[in-house]
């Protein structure tokens, strides 16, 4: 392959043009435009594509297929949206797609071979790969591994509107959290419907604190995410940018959860009626790809104060109804008690058998029960700080 008419090739893209802000393609961009008679400014360029590559791999075939594959690019937006891809961008796309192949297998020898002075700088090895065959494998499963951020990530946060990934969210899965196996399984079941493309509710945890409401729908997300399942946490704060939110990932092919955790209102949040416009949807219609899931810990979500039923309203009762009705809304409810005795001490021992805290039962329950005392009251959260505090020496 001849250097200049590459640099020529990767900046007529426009499909994948998007590659060109990536840091590693840039950097080999910048390197194949440099004048290999100017031998300090080769000598630099060529570095600098090699420290941005080195992290990742020392194969640049491999890292471009990866970026490829990972790229929210033109056609899969395109071709996921409403209506599919126009007929002509196709041709567009197997063109690039055999021009990246090729690309993958650009060697370090072949650059080197323009400034044969530099055979000092290190080498990187180049793995050919083709990227049409991949790319057609990656479309027919797009449903379940996504594409551009959505292919790297699993959870997303909420700044000014647009979603922010999170880069190690917590790793909770549904096997460390033991006791409360049947509560769960009903959100799992609705989750397993709205994967499945099938009508899946909105969902409200609600319950005691500490029973692992919030864990339980981290621990779903972290299964589920092979399958095509996103999280996105929600502050209340920021229900109000939601709508639009909704709007762009309705189009997206895979699933998603709005995650809003300890969610309560008072009576006069504007808040309020954002939620209510998400959990009914716009004028649209809900998004079959869009599930709500909140925690809290109180039943109908309002704070309400003995001044608020004895208010001077006209119409109190229809008032009192609106704010009352809003998890109603939520179409299914799972509640999380504090655990009795025997949940508690179930707990305990399958969260010692995790932690390979090895106490005789009766010693090992008889403190745990000493522990959830001091601590406020028995629940799951305070049985894993007891093992935890167990299994570092400190009880």
């Amino acid at each position: 392959m001849q250097i200049r008419p590459i640099a020529l090739r990767m900046r007529g893209l426009v499909i994948f043009r998007g590659l060109l802000e990536d840091p590693v393609v840039a950097r080999l961009l910048a390197l194949l435009e440099c004048d290999p008679a100017d031998e300090i400014a080769f000598a630099d360029a060529y570095g600098a594509f090699c420290a941005a590559l080195f992290p990742h791999t020392l194969d640049w075939g491999r890292y471009l297929k990866e970026a490829v594959l990972q790229q929210e690019d033109l056609y899969v937006v395109r071709h996921c949206g409403p209506g599919g891809a126009p007929e002509g961008m196709r041709a567009m796309l197997d063109s690039e797609l055999t021009f990246l192949s090729r690309l993958t297998a650009l060697a370090s020898d072949e650059v080197l071979a323009t400034a044969p002075r530099l055979e000092f700088l290190p080498r990187w090895s180049a793995t050919p790969a083709d990227l049409t065959a991949a790319y057609e494998a990656r479309l027919a499963n797009v449903g379940r591994t996504g594409y551009g951020m959505f292919a790297r990530y699993h959870v997303f946060t909420v700044k000014d509107g647009k979603l922010i990934p999170v880069e190690h969210p917590d790793p909770q899965r549904l096997d460390q959290l033991p006791g409360y196996e049947a509560e769960r399984e009903k959100v799992v079941a609705n989750t397993r419907a709205l994967l499945a493309g099938q009508p899946a509710n909105n969902v409200l945890l609600y319950g005691d604190a500490g029973t692992g409401k919030s864990s339980a729908i981290k621990a779903i997300a972290n299964r589920f995410a092979p399958e095509g399942l996103r999280l996105v946490e929600v502050k209340k704060h920021q229900l109000y940018q939601i709508p639009r939110l909704m709007d762009s990932l309705a189009a997206n092919p895979l699933k998603f959860i709005l995650f809003i955790d300890d969610l309560s209102f008072a009576a006069n949040d504007d808040n309020f009626a954002a939620l209510k416009a998400i959990l009914e949807g716009s004028v649209g219609g809900r998004s079959s790809n869009i599930a709500v899931y909140a925690t809290s810990n109180r039943r109908h979500l309002i704070k309400e104060t003995l001044s608020d039923r004895e208010g001077d309203d006209i119409h109190h009762a229809d008032t009192m109804q609106e704010l009352m009705s809003l998890s109603a809304r939520f179409g299914l409810t799972v509640t999380f008690t504090r655990p009795d005795k025997e949940r508690f001490s179930r707990i305990v021992q399958d969260l010692a058998a995790q932690y390979g805290v090895d106490q005789p039962a009766d010693q090992l329950l008889t403190r745990a029960e000493a522990f959830a005392i001091r601590a406020g009251g028995r629940s799951p959260r305070v049985a894993r700080q007891f093992i935890e505090m167990c299994k570092a020496g400190v009880l």
